[in-house]
């Protein structure tokens, strides 16, 4: 009776290590099959990965990856397209009665703003929010400037600043800083200008400039 018991626990827990045991290491009554591989029969022994099974699949899933990522980055880039720009010189036209200033990229991403000399074109469509700063040191009482967007012939100002300037002192300083947001069609243009001609400014890239970005 003992050994009847005996035997019968044997049974048992063999047939419970047989469940348990996984199928990538599953022995079979021939053999033993290989990682990852699925048994046929008593000695046959198939390797076959769920997803080395269906290469078509995973080429499919690529494909479709590398596009979605291609995308993102293009919808990164056109939202986060922006221009900032410093001085590099200013020009007086006395007959307008009016100095305007020349710019350099200071930093820049995208391809959707194009600065050349005192202008930036707009090549994106889209709203933009616009920023400008100049440091005056002039003698006259009121200084400030204006951003005027110019398009197929129409004429258009965006946005203007005025500032006070200090009086009693042997030179006169201050700033004036401007923003504001706007919807730019292709094709337009961009200058700043000072309503003064020969106007006394401090064309230094931390002190005067300006840009904008898409939002």
């Amino acid at each position: 009776m003992q050994w009847t018991y005996i035997w019968m626990l044997r049974s048992e827990m063999a047939e419970i290590t047989q469940r348990s045991r996984p199928l990538d290491t599953a022995r079979d009554e021939g053999g033993i099959c290989c990682d990852s591989a699925v048994c046929y029969g008593a000695t046959s022994c198939y390797k076959a990965s769920g997803y080395h099974r269906f290469p078509e699949r995973r080429t499919h899933a690529a494909g479709r990856d590398k596009r979605d990522v291609t995308k993102q980055r293009k919808r990164r880039e056109k939202r986060h397209t922006f221009l900032h720009l410093v001085p590099v010189s200013s020009q007086s036209y006395n007959g307008h009665d009016t100095t305007v200033l020349s710019w350099a990229v200071g930093q820049s991403r995208g391809q959707g703003l194009q600065v050349s000399a005192d202008t930036v074109t707009v090549e994106a469509e889209g709203t933009y929010f616009i920023y400008s700063q100049v440091l005056y040191k002039d003698t006259t009482w009121v200084m400030g400037h204006v951003i005027t967007k110019r398009l197929k012939g129409a004429e258009t100002k965006l946005m203007k600043c005025l500032k006070s300037m200090p009086s009693n002192v042997s030179q006169p300083l201050n700033t004036c800083y401007t923003a504001g947001i706007y919807f730019l069609e292709s094709g337009s243009t961009l200058q700043l200008s000072v309503p003064r001609k020969s106007a006394e400014l401090i064309l230094t890239a931390h002190t005067t400039f300006m840009g904008l970005f898409n939002i």
